[in-house]
């Protein structure tokens, strides 16, 4: 079997086990473990070099082997990995307290987040799509002091975030609600935001900000192109009269990179 075919192979392999993982898991059968192994497995193939240079070869065939599976992966991955924090909110509270190598892959990038646009503790962040267990928020405030407010539209994450909250760090200036952007005081506030990868809508919502932010306000995007958009939603053009890309960051350990966005004017 050729390299490009056991590619696929892999991919419809790991789509096969995703959704069997979600399905599982809307049973309500706690199969916390054996999602936590494949997410990790996942994870490994997409940071692999050999693996991206087979996407590489694959590219000019994209509409014909690769987009629908693209979109199935990355949809069926991020449900599970919501799905993981969920599970791992509720180890917390057993006081099992292991931290898996997603969650370890995400606190080594926090550190270059805003790369020169640092925040201090007179910051106020904003993270759209903070999940059930908020580690950016709380490596954020624990690191920088800042003040930090996640948003998340599924109820049960911002539920289970405030109890994560409360037991890891229930002193820092954290909070967690399910209220949208435009139904949030503090948006008007934020001197950074973050926009999770794993967000559809990623760029309407940084297009919706622009009319709802302060000036100066730096927006971190997270987003993955090329064999990482296999886990997140890639970049996309950005209307020049409102937002200007003024730096970025790439991350080959992580799954993610980041793209930093500054209102048109105000670089």
């Amino acid at each position: 079997m050729s390299e490009q075919a056991m590619f696929i192979t892999q991919l419809d392999s790991f789509l096969i086990k995703f959704k069997s993982l979600h399905n599982l898991h809307k049973q309500k059968l706690n199969n916390y473990r054996e999602m936590e192994k494949i997410i990790g497995e996942f994870t490994s193939f997409v940071l692999n070099k050999k693996n991206e240079a087979v996407w590489q070869q694959l590219e000019p065939r994209y509409n014909e082997v690769l987009a629908w599976r693209v979109e199935e992966l990355r949809e069926q991955s991020a449900l599970c990995v919501c799905a993981m924090e969920k599970y791992r909110a509720i180890e917390l509270q057993r006081n099992k307290q292991d931290i898996t190598d997603y969650f370890n892959n995400i606190e080594s990038c926090i550190k270059n987040e805003f790369g020169s646009f640092e925040i201090t503790s007179d910051s106020k962040v904003l993270l759209i799509g903070s999940g059930a267990f908020p580690m950016t928020p709380l490596l954020i405030a624990k690191k920088t002091g800042a003040e930090v407010v996640g948003i998340d539209i599924d109820p049960e994450a911002i539920s289970l975030g405030k109890i994560v909250v409360n037991i890891l760090n229930k002193n820092a200036r954290i909070t967690l609600n399910g209220c949208s952007v435009d139904h949030l005081d503090f948006t008007k506030e934020a001197s950074h935001i973050i926009i999770c990868s794993i967000i559809r809508e990623k760029f309407d919502i940084l297009k919706q900000l622009h009319a709802l932010t302060p000036k100066d306000v730096v927006v971190s995007m997270r987003y993955g192109n090329g064999i990482k958009s296999l886990f997140n939603y890639p970049l996309q053009k950005v209307d020049h009269s409102l937002w200007n890309l003024v730096d970025s960051v790439s991350q080959s350990e992580s799954v993610f990179d980041i793209a930093l966005y500054k209102k048109s004017g105000e670089i």
